[in-house]
């Protein structure tokens, strides 16, 4: 859902808010750092994940345009409970979350819709659980080209963006298992593989192994 149109129209918000550009790879923010403000994407994409050790991450989801970050703090989170960094050059609005929160209460309607798209993004929480959890290693690899190739994110060349290994972070695999899996995929002609680049040829063999793997 892209609410940029509501962002810019809403005056209050005007005296509360800026913008930052981060280019790609910058770390827009750390978990457990404090967080004084709510980040709304206005463009790019954004690789939210948590840091489960020494260099070792997990990464959740991908925001794009029209999504929130941070949006917990608005709620009294007074930290981050994950990382965000910037996949390809990105552009962020910083919102104050006192005066965001001031105006949700204002804006019914635009509260409305934010509380949808958070709804949203628990669902997919909650399908990340399920994939670490129940799935063998060539599910949890489908799960994730499923995920990475939503509409919203090859309109922005997602997979230049990514490497072999952000694609297993993705898939809570090793890097090796993914690199595997991939050629696995690419012989059964679910994908094909061109560069960096994914194209999914067989979108409904890949749900299969999603769902049964």
């Amino acid at each position: 859902m892209d609410l940029t149109d509501n962002i810019k129209n809403l005056d209050n918000l005007n005296a509360y808010k800026t913008r930052v550009q981060y280019l790609k790879g910058e770390t827009i923010f750390k978990q457990g750092a404090f967080a004084p403000y709510v980040m709304y994407v206005v463009e790019g994409l954004v690789k939210v994940y948590l840091q489960t050790g020494i260099d070792k991450n997990m990464s959740i989801s991908v925001a794009s345009e029209g999504e929130f970050l941070a949006f917990s703090s608005v709620f009294g989170e007074p930290v981050h409970t994950y990382s965000a960094q910037a996949i390809s050059n990105t552009q962020i609005c910083m919102i104050e979350k006192e005066s965001l929160k001031k105006i949700l209460l204002d804006n019914p309607e635009f509260a409305l819709k934010i509380t949808s798209q958070n709804y949203q993004n628990e669902r997919h929480l909650f399908e990340v659980i399920k994939n670490i959890s129940y799935k063998q290693m060539r599910g949890k690899l489908a799960s994730a080209l499923l995920y990475l190739g939503q509409e919203e994110f090859l309109k922005q060349n997602i997979f230049e963006f990514l490497t072999r290994q952000d694609i297993a972070d993705f898939a809570s695999i090793s890097a090796e298992s993914a690199i595997k899996f991939l050629k696995e995929f690419e012989k059964e002609n679910i994908i094909t593989l061109n560069g960096k680049n994914i194209i999914v040829d067989d979108a409904a063999q890949l749900l299969n192994i999603s769902k049964n793997g």
